[in-house]
């Protein structure tokens, strides 16, 4: 048997309509035939269309299967005798009688014509449809609607609003001391998202028992078995040996300092003195023979007699502290969700809402409930016979649920009626299934797999165990690669018995693996009219993305050949690649992601763009909003301008200068209005949007922009045809707010203020265009030459915020204060992301069909770090050869020879090549760097004498800015009109009062009333060259003569010095530099500088030598 005979022996198995069967399919290998294959199989048996069901993962998965299908079925029907008895033996099917060919041709018009038709939908769709079809045995209304994203933050934001105000206000408060209030939206998410996990509400007791803790556990037994009495004694005494040694028992007495009464809330600083620190050889543990030095241990015998003791009853309490501050945090959210879960339920169902996740758990419900069950599963149970599931791997347990639900009738009571042959049908690969945020469990795989096998092995059909191993996508080079790297990955679903085998096995193909761009270290200004987020041009992602976007441009100019299959089966022929037989893949929508589409666009190489688009973010829905925020308010000269830049009216920059520079009308419009006949296009389409934006609602009033206006063409003339996503988006998204709100154009451009929206454009039929997406977005697909550059090392991924502990969500906290349940669920999700990371290297790698190149930028890491490490190893160790390439050296494992085909050409496009004027072609003028902004105050130097024990730094500018608003403000104001003015300028703050009688002080002090007379200067902005840049200050009061400038600075430090020598350094170079640029604004008067010590109401002049001294010290070199 020949291997082609092999792989399609294998496939004849698995389609055999008569089994049922369950099918490991490997990358490539043609499973989505094998499916289609099984369908046409089970209508030529004669099964009706409606008794058939496939589920696919996807839409597009659907959308392709049924076209496949549709399509072969209609071939059939046109189909002479030979070439269809033909097909037909392709297909498995052998000794076709008349009647048979009869029936072949009547299948597409049964599969369009049957009412229900053939169902090959999403598990969604079908609960969906499951769900309108029994609305009132499932509880929801007949003419429930599918509740989008937005419409559940803004749901979500409802019920938080209506909690915080309402009798739940205690549960949002306890919420409120463990986040933010922008955290609460990704709270109550993730608490949608877990709402099966939560089920009954978790009472306190059972908390303490998930984190090991007794039965009534609170903070008073964990302080009982801490603190026996004695401890503040005790305390003081340790404090007092530490004092005596050196610096490190120092810095434990000022931990402990603060501790006079030991109590719970005492054991974190206990902890971080007595117990040994995360990264220690045996973490927190009680430092015996350690703690303190041995000099002080040695000499204080008897001390550490009573002190050891203590520290080993901290060392046990910290697991029971971690447990119960996590149960404490836990128990909250809980509460918090029994309340919130049935509000959101509630809300839903009042709206006749379902979101996403509810078209699952309702059909189970549905499908569980032993009062309706019965019934509806009869009913289903009369139309479905045979049950096909694709992408089986990503298959979440609840939707398993439905599944094994609706096939177990097929083997229990009447369900299994021998009258009829039912069968289920399961394709999936586990090494593929890298969508667990959105509820995928590959280790379901087996276990349903199990499972069925049980179930209809007790009815004697069996189960069919097979798999397709063959790939007819990748050349061998590519599939010995992914053998090697994944032959000790066994955890994540690769087994070592399960090699790959190319079905062209004489197919040429390469992998290619580039050198690392290392990071390097860019000490460069970037230009100061670069956009402040963009990486410099040394940046290791620019490099990279330059790089490949230059290779792809060489490749393509230079004609290098890719192998392709010949006019005769089994002959291979080369011929030059084009754009569109790149594919390049990223982990992540990261800067990567962005400098290679940037880099491809400068090379002018035909690229798709960005596989997710953000509707707000795109161009095209910029210009078109910007035109609308003009239309809603006439006034907002910037979105006129904007709009008239734009494609929609293509106005030159020299154009806009010229109506707005020097205008005499306030704002643009007036101005365009009074030239209205030097551009009379333009104002002919605003005239006629204006006259209709009151009256028009958002949908038809940019459709009229794109139609009756020419919009649409204009902006697909400048910005190409990926411009036409993010318009359709931004017409349905105006059709969606309309359907929800009352329209106007104010309310719609609010509306989408506020929106995140990202759709999905579908790159499978790009063109002869270069894509760049996701692995995860590239699911599915695969292309000639697939660039792999995002292979560095990546971090660990962010932990959950609600985790599982043996199956209850419980609240994260920071790692070091995990208890061991929760250390047990982070790990264990931790090592779940580890091994669908290597599923998603799978993917990736299996996207290509002749020539894989993989790159990397970055951190490399070392052997199994990343998957750059992991492919290298797997190279080397496979014989891969060492090549140059972009870059450097690198490495290539080659299959076949490649040069040796024969070549063909291929047809060339005309391409139109338009000139640009020459400006467009020298870089712009470089403008000299602006002077760096420098502050008086942020001349280096401390702020404050040593041992001042006031506040922290932020409370004290805090304060002293407080104090300061009085000062400029009370000064000529009736002094019985101060308390009020205070309260109003503070707006009532804690220290309102104190801050008052320090200010009072102050102006109230005889000696001082010249400061705070009628002419002179509050608060006076100075501007003035100082040596490397520009200053730029505010004098808090300045007193100017003829013949001299006083300047004076108020300061509330809490320590006061006595003379000005003392003053500290900070202090006395902020006055230098006054001193400084005040001699450049008023020359040839006498300069002097003064600070007013606000604590003690005393004006200390500083002498004008000490000051510039101080100056000179942070300017010179």
């Amino acid at each position: 048997m020949t291997i082609r005979d092999a792989a399609s022996e294998a496939q004849f198995r698995a389609a055999r309509p008569d089994a049922s069967t369950w099918l490991a399919a490997n990358a490539g290998s043609g499973k989505t035939k094998v499916l289609t294959d099984r369908v046409a199989r089970l209508l030529l048996k004669g099964v009706q269309p409606q008794h058939i069901l496939c589920l696919t993962y996807t839409k597009a998965a659907a959308s392709e299967m049924q076209n496949r299908l549709f399509k072969r079925l209609g071939e059939w029907a046109m189909l002479e005798d030979p070439a269809l008895i033909a097909a037909l033996t392709e297909l498995g099917e052998v000794n076709t009688a008349a009647e048979d060919l009869a029936k072949a041709r009547t299948l597409f018009a049964r599969a369009i014509e049957t009412p229900g038709g053939l169902k090959i939908q999403t598990i969604h769709s079908f609960c969906s449809s499951l769900l309108r079809r029994f609305p009132l045995e499932a509880g929801v209304s007949p003419q429930f609607s599918e509740m989008d994203d937005r419409a559940g933050q803004l749901l979500r934001a409802e019920i938080m609003e209506d909690f915080a105000q309402g009798a739940d206000a205690p549960l949002v408060d306890a919420l409120a001391r463990h986040v933010s209030d922008s955290d609460f939206e990704t709270l109550t998410s993730s608490i949608c998202n877990r709402r099966a996990d939560f089920g009954e509400t978790l009472d306190w007791d059972g908390l303490l028992d998930l984190f090991g803790l007794p039965k009534g556990f609170d903070e008073t037994a964990l302080e009982s078995l801490v603190f026996l009495g004695g401890e503040e004694e005790l305390l003081q005494r340790t404090r007092e040996m530490l004092g005596q040694g050196g610096s490190t028992d120092q810095k434990a007495a000022k931990k402990l300092a603060g501790i006079t009464k030991p109590a719970i809330a005492d054991l974190g600083a206990l902890e971080s003195v007595f117990l040994t620190g995360a990264g220690a050889k045996e973490p927190f543990t009680a430092k015996i023979d350690k703690f303190p030095t041995k000099k002080l241990r040695e000499s204080h015998l008897s001390l550490m007699d009573q002190l050891e003791p203590l520290m080993l009853r901290v060392e046990d309490a910290r697991a029971k502290r971690l447990a119960l501050t996590a149960a404490r945090k836990s128990h909250d959210l809980h509460r918090f969700a029994a309340a919130f879960l049935p509000e959101y339920e509630r809300r839903k169902q009042l709206r006749g809402w379902l979101d996403f996740d509810d078209l699952i758990l309702k059909a189970r419900q549905l499908l569980n409930d032993p009062g309706v069950a019965a019934w509806v599963l009869y009913r289903l149970d009369g139309g479905i016979d045979h049950i096909l599931v694709d992408e089986a791997q990503d298959t979440s347990p609840v939707q398993w649920d439905v599944i094994e639900k609706l096939a177990q009738e097929f083997t229990a009571g009447e369900g299994a009626r021998s009258d009829v042959e039912r069968t289920i049908f399961v394709v999936g690969d586990k090494k593929q299934s890298i969508y667990s945020f959105q509820g995928a469990d590959p280790d379901a795989f087996d276990r349903m797999q199990q499972e069925f096998g049980n179930r209809l092995a007790e009815t004697g059909a069996g189960l069919q165990d097979a798999s397709l191993d063959f790939s007819f996508r990748s050349s061998a080079a590519i599939l010995k690669l992914v053998d090697l790297v994944f032959k000790d990955s066994p955890r994540a679903g690769f087994r070592k018995d399960a090699l790959h085998r190319a079905f062209k096995s004489d197919l040429p193909g390469r992998v290619d693996l580039w050198p690392v761009v290392e990071k390097v270290e860019d000490d460069e200004d970037p230009d100061w009219t670069s956009p402040v987020d963009r990486p410099s041009s040394r940046h290791h992602t620019v490099i990279l993305a330059e790089r490949i976007a230059g290779s792809i441009k060489q490749m393509i100019e230079t004609g290098v050949t890719i192998p392709e299959d010949g006019p005769e089966r089994g002959t291979f022929q080369r011929r030059p690649v084009q754009a569109g037989d790149f594919l390049i893949l990223v982990q992540r929508r990261s800067d990567l992601f962005s400098e290679i589409i940037r880099a491809c666009k400068k090379a002018e190489l035909p690229i798709a763009g960005a596989d997710r688009l953000k509707v707000g973010a795109e161009l095209a829905v910029k210009d078109i909003a910007a035109l609308l925020r003009f239309l809603a308010l006439p006034e907002d000269s910037l979105s006129l301008a904007e709009a008239l830049k734009s494609p929609l009216f293509g106005w030159t920059e020299q154009a806009l200068f010229d109506l707005a520079h020097r205008r005499e009308a306030m704002y643009l419009w007036p101005a365009l209005r009074e030239r209205a006949q030097e551009f009379p296009e333009t104002m002919a389409v605003l005239d006629d949007l204006r006259a209709n934006a009151d009256f028009l609602r958002p949908f038809d009033l940019i459709e009229r922009i794109l139609t009756r206006h020419g919009g649409r063409q204009k902006l697909l003339g400048r910005l190409g045809p990926e411009a036409e996503d993010g318009i359709n988006a931004l017409l349905s998204q105006a059709l969606a707010y309309e359907r929800t709100d009352v329209p106007s154009l104010t309310g719609f451009l609010v509306w989408m203020q506020t929106d995140d929206l990202e759709i999905k454009r579908q790159m499978g039929a790009a063109g002869n265009m270069i894509r760049v997406m996701s692995v995860h977005g590239s699911k599915g697909l695969e292309a000639p030459i697939v660039i792999l550059p995002d292979t560095a090392k990546r971090q660990a991924p962010r932990d959950a915020e609600i985790m599982l502990a043996e199956g209850t969500p419980v609240w994260k906290l920071p790692k070091d204060q995990m208890p061991a349940a929760m250390l047990a669920a982070r790990e264990a999700a931790q090592e779940k992301l580890q091994n669908e990371r290597l599923r998603l290297l799978y993917v990736a790698l299996t996207r290509a069909e002749k020539w894989l190149i993989v790159a990397a930028a970055g951190d490399a890491g070392e052997q199994g770090d990343s998957w750059y490490r992991m492919t290298e190893g797997a190279l080397r160790e496979g014989g891969a050869k060492e090549f140059d390439c972009p870059g450097g050296a690198g490495l290539r494992l080659q299959h076949g020879d490649w040069d040796g085909l024969p070549l063909v050409a291929t047809p060339v496009e005309e391409v139109v090549q338009h000139s640009l004027p020459e400006v467009f072609n020298r870089p712009a003028r470089a403008y000299a760097a602006p002077a760096p902004a420098l502050s008086p105050s942020d001349l280096g130097g401390a702020k404050a004498l040593p041992g001042d024990l006031g506040l922290d730094e932020e409370a004290a500018k805090a304060r002293g800015s407080r104090l300061h608003l009085l000062l400029e403000h009370l000064p000529g104001r009736p002094e019985d009109h101060w308390p009020q003015l205070a309260g109003n300028l503070l707006q009532d703050a804690e220290d309102t009062a104190e801050l008052l009688a320090e200010a009072s002080g102050v102006l109230q002090n005889a000696g001082l009333s010249h400061i705070f007379a009628p002419e002179t200067l509050a608060e006076v902005p100075i501007t003035a060259d100082l040596n490397e840049g520009r200053l730029h200050g505010i004098i808090d009061r300045l007193i100017v003569t003829p013949d001299r400038v006083l300047a004076v600075d108020f300061k509330s430090n809490a320590t006061v010095p006595e003379v000005p020598e003392q003053c500290p350094e900070g202090l006395l170079r902020q006055m230098g530099a006054y001193a400084h640029a005040l001699a450049q604004i008023y020359p040839g008067r006498t300069i002097e500088t003064a600070l007013l010590w606000t604590r003690t109401a005393t004006l200390m002049p500083l002498p004008h030598e000490l000051v510039t001294a101080a100056l000179m010290r942070r300017l010179e070199p």
